[in-house]
């Protein structure tokens, strides 16, 4: 979808491109890169079309990552106060969770960077949530999907471990991860 875009206003992409260069990215740190690319200002409102494109996608797109209702069980069952920091926006993280029916887990548990403060990979998303949870960064461990979150957790002075399905994570250890889990079963490893 984010491909499509940037095709329609003269940025030629394909979908695992954008997934590469954006992956984990907001919204607004992303028009400046794509302004700087094209050379020129994108049209008043983009941003918003863009949001709306994404929402609309998701609420037909979006799937569960495997594991992932019965890890945040879990990890609630075990006592561990957990948080979702995202530079999603509050309404994609709504649509996101009510599609793969995880709304009911994470109610009142999400938190937007933009809405707390600048996006990852500044520490403010990660820094709001723990606050929120009472725990100290340092009592934190992160699991994210993408550099900027690593980035981004590592900053807050927590410990992050990337989370890569499909590969083997290298890009999540070079910008900080302490290691790479492949299914969300391997918490339960780094934890227990």
């Amino acid at each position: 979808m984010v491909a499509a875009n940037l095709s329609r206003i003269g940025w030629a992409m394909d979908a695992d491109a954008a997934m590469r260069m954006f992956m984990g990215m907001s919204i607004v740190e992303m028009q400046p890169l794509i302004e700087g690319r094209l050379r020129r200002a994108l049209p008043d409102g983009w941003r918003d079309g863009l949001a709306a494109e994404l929402a609309d996608a998701l609420s037909r797109e979006a799937v569960v990552v495997p594991g992932a209702r019965e890890a945040l069980e879990r990890v609630t069952a075990m006592g561990i106060p957990w948080r979702v920091a995202s530079n999603s926006s509050d309404q994609e993280m709504a649509i996101k969770f009510g599609r793969t029916g995880l709304d009911d887990l994470t109610a009142g548990l999400t938190f937007a960077a933009m809405a707390v403060g600048r996006p990852k990979p500044a520490p403010d998303v990660y820094l709001t949530a723990a606050e929120a949870a009472g725990v100290t960064p340092a009592g934190c461990l992160v699991l994210e999907d993408s550099v900027l979150g690593v980035e981004g957790a590592v900053a807050a002075g927590m410990v992050c471990y990337g989370f890569d399905r499909h590969g083997d994570g290298a890009h999540l250890r070079e910008a900080g991860a302490a290691g790479v889990l492949h299914s969300l079963d391997e918490l339960f490893g780094v934890i227990s």
